[in-house]
């Protein structure tokens, strides 16, 4: 994936190693505990990525999702930002997970959830479409990828539970869970319904 995509490795490099540095300046050690899942995620999707060869459409919107996650847990902005935000610490600080900048649209959290699904979706499509080759993206075929695209959500959803049995975090309540579900299907659905059609642009491009 990296002699294939070398701008997309290095920018996700370059972001990768910047954020965490400054959690480990800041002491960010939930940061740090989504820092090393995300580094696992991307040796992941390299070795997926030497039997499927992901498009260049996919690699890029993935490795942007990484960017939006690692900038969301780092980017710090005002409270008057957030204003459904709780300190879930005394003296915590409010990032860009919380940006909420109309009281009646969905918060950054919500969106990244959503791009973030519809990115992992795609890549879902192009999975299948490389282990079955000429598979007819039928309507049941569809549906069977937004499953699989909000099944990886609920992992994520899974992996933020376990950060707040032994961390204090900034991950929320019930209803941010069931928002971040909510989310994760939009994007899934999205995917679903696009896959084919944009999905396997440019497969083994380098970018």
């Amino acid at each position: 994936m990296v002699r294939r995509h070398p701008v997309m490795a290095a920018f996700a490099a370059l972001y990768m190693v910047g954020f965490t540095a400054r959690a480990l300046a800041a002491g960010n050690h939930e940061f740090l505990f989504y820092a090393a899942v995300m580094a696992a995620l991307a040796v992941g999707v390299a070795m997926v990525d030497e039997r499927v060869r992901f498009s260049v459409l996919v690699v890029w919107l993935l490795a942007v999702w990484g960017f939006l996650h690692m900038a969301g847990g780092n980017v710090p902005i005002p409270a008057s930002l957030a204003p459904d935000w709780t300190p879930p610490t005394e003296g915590a600080r409010t990032v860009l997970y919380n940006l909420r900048p109309v009281a009646w649209g969905p918060k950054y959290d919500q969106v990244v959830h959503a791009f973030g699904f519809f990115s992992a979706t795609l890549a879902c499509a192009e999975a299948m479409s490389a282990a079955m080759p000429g598979l007819r993206l039928s309507v049941g075929v569809r549906v069977g990828l937004c499953c699989m695209g909000m099944g990886l959500g609920a992992a994520n959803e899974v992996v933020e539970f376990v950060a707040t049995r032994f961390m204090d975090t900034n991950v929320g309540g019930y209803e941010n869970t069931g928002w971040d579900l909510v989310s994760n299907m939009v994007g899934a659905t999205l995917a679903a319904v696009a896959a084919g059609r944009i999905g396997n642009a440019g497969r083994g491009e380098a970018a």
